[in-house]
């Protein structure tokens, strides 16, 4: 880590990344991202996927976090500021009083793919535009050791700020890739050998039968539409009962429970 530089001017323009930054995550941020918060600034650091431009912290943390800045490589610039400072920057006031600005290193479909082993997880999100969402099947991919996630076109950004804080820093360390359309990304995982299953309240199989192939991607897609017929049919539909007159889970929810029950059951046992 370099020297921290102290900042008594929210318009200094060294802190251009993280001036209003609830209006530039609206329009984007080209190839960066902000994240939030102690525990995202220790995954990006442990991790060492996307790599850092530059740290801000509020002063009155700066003690707490001297062993997390000590790690940052001296290229990486810090800034501290104090709190008011910092709320007029970034346009709202940040209790969590750490912000990171980062460089996007997203991985191809294809290289990621051809570089999983013969036994992988691959979680596939379709038309998933809830950063909510996102985050939470990010979180559930991680805890559940999934060794990649694919994206399609129509899906939101993983590293949308409120994302990565849902995702408690896993879109950070869970390598992934985008996949082009749907159809694309099922025919990708395939050629790749991977089974494809899908979820769906009406599929003929139980969650609870599924046997997972030693390569297996799971597919989900958006709240309410879900999944098109076409990727239905490609695929092996399966479905988790639910109680009667009711056919609908929070599609984050949903892939907690179809990860848990594929990583706790050995391949085609």
């Amino acid at each position: 880590m370099g020297e921290i530089t102290f900042i008594d001017d929210p318009d200094d323009p060294r802190l251009a990344d993280y001036r209003q930054v609830r209006e530039r995550d609206l329009v984007g941020r080209g190839g960066g991202f902000i994240g939030e918060g102690q525990v995202v600034l220790e995954k990006l650091v442990a991790a060492g996927r996307h790599p850092l431009r530059s740290v801000l912290v509020a002063e009155k943390r700066l003690g707490a976090l001297e062993g997390l800045l000590a790690q940052l490589a001296s290229d990486v610039a810090v800034y501290a500021a104090g709190q008011p400072v910092m709320d007029a920057l970034v346009g709202f006031h940040i209790h969590r009083g750490i912000l990171a600005s980062g460089r996007r290193n997203e991985a191809d479909a294809g290289a990621l793919l051809a570089g999983l082993p013969a036994k992988a997880l691959v979680v596939a999100l379709s038309a998933i535009a809830n950063h909510d969402n996102m985050g939470g099947i990010f979180r559930n991919a991680a805890a559940f050791g999934a060794d990649a996630v694919l994206i399609d076109d129509a899906c939101c950004d993983p590293l949308y700020r409120k994302a990565i804080r849902v995702s408690v820093g896993a879109a950070l360390t869970t390598p992934f890739a985008r996949a082009g359309s749907a159809a694309a990304m099922v025919d990708r995982l395939a050629a790749a050998g991977f089974e494809v299953v899908t979820l769906s309240p009406s599929a003929p199989m139980n969650l609870r039968d599924l046997r997972p192939a030693p390569r297996t991607a799971v597919v989900f897609g958006a709240e309410g539409p879900g999944l098109s017929a076409d990727i239905l049919a490609r695929t092996r539909a399966v479905g988790i009962p639910m109680a009667g007159g009711f056919d609908s889970l929070n599609v984050a929810t949903t892939s907690g429970i179809v990860l848990h029950h594929l990583t706790g059951r050995p391949p085609n046992s």
